[in-house]
């Protein structure tokens, strides 16, 4: 499992590990089943805290993501649509959020942002 953290990056760590992951068993690269590295191996694979990986592991089986059992490690559960989706939603609604930020931060009102929206959303 290939994961890639960025240091410079406003996103805390756990939520790299987290998203990656995510993205890894949304899009079939870690199937049903699949065990994932040991919380200690991770960690010092990506350099990093293992308690980090820990908090990113323990918000991956509280999802529904992963289930780890004590002794034998993690392991990927079945991909439940309906979970898949709500966290595809969520992911768009994060991205938004964040486009909103950088407008206003930049100074544009909401009427401006909301004509780029629907502007953009013509376009695709």
């Amino acid at each position: 499992m290939k994961l890639i953290i960025n240091h410079s990056s406003m996103q805390p760590i756990y939520e790299q590990i987290l998203g990656q992951i995510k993205d890894l068993i949304m899009h079939g690269e870690l199937e049903e089943g699949s065990s994932l590295p040991s919380v200690r191996t991770l960690a010092k694979e990506l350099r990093v805290s293992a308690l980090t990986v820990k908090k990113s592991y323990d918000a991956l089986e509280q999802e529904g993501f992963i289930s780890t059992i004590h002794g034998k490690g993690s392991f990927v559960l079945s991909a439940n649509q309906s979970q898949l989706l709500e966290a595809k939603r969520r992911e768009v609604e994060a991205g938004l959020e964040e486009a909103i930020r950088k407008g206003r931060s930049c100074g544009m009102k909401n009427q401006e942002i909301t004509e780029l929206f629907y502007i953009i959303l013509e376009e695709s």
